[in-house]
Formats: C-alpha cells, structure tokens, sequence
C-alpha cells in the first residue's frame, strides 16, 4: 500500500504551480494544486506576508473566472480567490489585491507587480548567438 501512496504524492506535488506577488506593503505567494491544464482550480493556497510586520495569512481558495454567456461555462480567467470568514481576498491577475470587508467595503487595495519564475533556457542576453538573418553579411 505505501509503495502505491509514494509515486501517488510524488505525482500531485509534480502538479504544484506556484507565482509571487509584491505590492508595496505585501508579498502574496499563489500556489495552485491542480493539473496544467485544468480550467477552474479548486485547490489555490494563499500565502499573505506583510513587508511591515512581518505577520503573515494562509488561505485556501479558487481560481476566479467570469462565465460565458450559459451563466455555468468558465470563461475568463480574472484571477483568485480566498474567504477568511466573513474577509474576503481577491489577487487580480492584473496584479490587484484587494481585500473586502463583509458588506464590500474594500479594507485594502494595493497594485503589484507578479514575479513569475524564469525558465533556465532562456537566452541570456550577453550571449553570442545570432539568428540566421543576423548572421548573413
């Protein structure tokens, strides 16, 4: 049975995608524990820290999407979403986070700047290499 659950978790934690954002007063880690590929995440963790105090939040939320015109169907994708009791917290994908009291009043709203990891393969920009149309005379 525990040779089945290893390969199982090593799958699911191969699944993880995680992205950062920093807004003025806040680092705000998304991590998504979906598949690639599937539309509406029901598996987002939320990870909140303030660049003041240091004090920091772990929510579980969704993926957040407006629906297509059958009201069911996702359509576009506007960012995430997370509930701390009556608080709610939306990341714009934008880079907008904003905090909403229960009656909608926003208690916080500050604009960031997403910071995605880069691939390694990217070309370095001091490197050498031409293309084909750079290199002919």
């Amino acid at each position: 049975m525990k040779l089945i659950l290893l390969p199982l978790l090593l799958l699911a934690s191969a699944f993880t995608f995680a992205q950062q954002l920093d807004t003025p007063n806040y680092t705000v880690e998304i991590q998504q524990l979906c598949p690639e590929g599937e539309v509406q995440c029901q598996q987002v963790l939320y990870k909140g820290t303030s660049k003041v105090s240091g004090a920091s939040i772990e929510l579980k939320g969704t993926a957040w999407h407006s629906l297509c015109a059958d009201g069911v169907t996702p359509c576009r994708f506007l960012g995430y979403q997370f509930k701390n009791g009556r608080i709610r917290y939306l990341v714009h994908e934008s880079g907008l986070l904003q905090v909403m009291g229960s009656s909608g009043k926003v208690l916080l709203e500050e604009q960031g700047v997403w910071d995605y990891q880069q691939d390694s393969q990217q070309e370095n920009p001091d490197h050498n290499t031409k293309t084909e149309a750079e290199a002919k005379p």
